[in-house]
């Protein structure tokens, strides 16, 4: 008998598509996110989330900036499998088995209370 290993992706997609949660917005609590991010997060990514972190300056490829407007512009799909899987060729590490997926939707959420998107005029 064989037997397959289904990445966390691909569980994470099923699940996504199923409906339990939309597929570019997800319910997360962003006063949860706060507390998740400044005990995680802000170290690197800094208090406004503009990637000015206390520990930044030490990095060769410098946390994202979430004001920009690329940063904006990621779904929150993208964000969470970057949050999730980490993102290659930098020092954002992988939170898959250190954060809840609930305390990564939260922190999705607060993301976006820090840099919510502007209207285009």
């Amino acid at each position: 008998m064989r037997r397959y290993l289904i990445p966390a992706g691909a569980v994470l997609c099923v699940v996504v598509m199923s409906g339990w949660i939309g597929a570019q917005e997800f319910r997360g609590n962003p006063d949860k996110g706060e507390a998740v991010y400044k005990a995680q997060c802000l170290r690197c990514h800094g208090r406004l989330g503009d990637g000015n972190g206390p520990d930044a300056q030490g990095l060769i490829v410098q946390p994202k900036d979430f004001h920009t407007l690329p940063s904006r512009g990621r779904t929150d799909f993208e964000l969470l499998i970057a949050i999730s899987n980490g993102v290659l060729f930098s020092p954002m590490h992988s939170w898959r088995g250190r954060l809840k997926d609930q305390e990564m939707l939260d922190v999705i959420q607060y993301i976006r209370a820090l840099a919510p998107e502007r209207a285009t005029s």
